[in-house]
């Protein structure tokens, strides 16, 4: 096989990637809500609050483009946070038509609660892991960020 030739995808396994993947995004949320006394947010909710906890002053636009969502979804999530004192909107001075969205602190504490119990959670699944299955799972880590990359570089993607 020459350097340019690709082995024939195995499509069991990108199925069955895909589910896990799903399946562990699913379980992780669920366990995480069980240790919540908070109200709870939806996931799109608090990818957005993690995404301006981390990036303050992200424009709408911004928001949307990073989250592949469509600016009105993002927009109505937007209006949920502020109602819940979670996010706050500023004029952006650059454009005035423009708002740059700021995490509250209260929302700053919830995200970083959250992450807590996320790095709890998956350090003491990790931890029950035979020592190669968890050097397998570090070696693969290189590639599950280049599956997310190749996952955001596709073209014609509608939102």
């Amino acid at each position: 096989m020459t350097a340019t030739e690709l082995p024939p995808l195995d499509v069991a396994l990108a199925d069955d990637f895909s589910t896990t993947l799903v399946g562990i995004q699913r379980l992780v949320r669920r366990r995480l809500r069980q240790s919540m006394d908070e109200p709870r947010l939806r996931g799109a909710q608090i990818e957005l609050l993690r995404l301006v906890t981390d990036t303050p002053g992200l424009r709408v636009s911004e928001a949307a483009e990073e989250l592949c969502l469509a600016g009105n979804s993002v927009s109505t999530l937007v209006n949920q946070l502020v109602a819940k004192n979670l996010l706050r909107r500023e004029t952006d001075p650059a454009d005035r038509r423009a708002a740059r969205l700021h995490a509250t602190g209260q929302a700053v504490e919830r995200i970083e609660a959250w992450r807590r119990r996320r790095r709890a959670l998956m350090e003491d699944v990790v931890a029950g892991l035979p020592p190669a299955e968890r050097e397998a799972l570090a070696a693969a880590l290189p590639a599950l960020h280049l599956v997310t990359e190749g996952l955001r570089a596709l073209p014609g993607e509608e939102r």
